[in-house]
């Protein structure tokens, strides 16, 4: 029995970070009403069922939460990289899937030149991936 929760703190913190990306990002939206653009649907899309993924285990641990997971953070990692790709200017903005609403390469905020709402979403992604790894490789000892 104790086998089972002794990596159940990195699946904490997992739900503690997909939580809070999704707390951000309804708070940016529907309180400080930043419109999020077509690349911002698709990084909620995948980080939103996280929260519960995470909470549902933490309340009824199980061994397959790595598969179930891993995909949406996998897929949601890649919109957050490539949409930071198009925010650093390494991609052009005429490739991306923004055709209507706000640009994808909209800048809300741009704390110390690099600090904004796509790189927010690429550290929780990559944070979310590192204590899947990290939980998966405690499991397996």
């Amino acid at each position: 029995m104790e086998k089972q929760n002794t990596g159940s703190i990195y699946i904490f913190l997992a739900f503690l970070v997909a939580s809070i990306a999704t707390l951000g990002s309804l708070f940016f939206s529907e309180i400080m009403e930043f419109i999020p653009c077509t690349m911002c649907w698709y990084q909620r899309i995948f980080m939103y069922p996280l929260v519960l993924i995470f909470l549902v285990n933490l309340l009824y641990p199980d061994e397959k939460v790595f598969k179930y997971s891993i995909s949406l953070v996998l897929v949601g990692l890649l919109f957050s990289i490539y949409h930071n790709l198009l925010m650093w200017g390494i991609i052009p903005e005429t490739i991306v899937p923004c055709k209507q609403g706000v640009p994808c390469s909209t800048k809300y905020f741009n704390y110390f030149g690099f600090i904004n709402i796509p790189f927010l979403s690429l550290v929780s992604y990559t944070s979310i991936l590192v204590l899947l790894i990290l939980w998966q490789n405690k499991k397996s000892k």
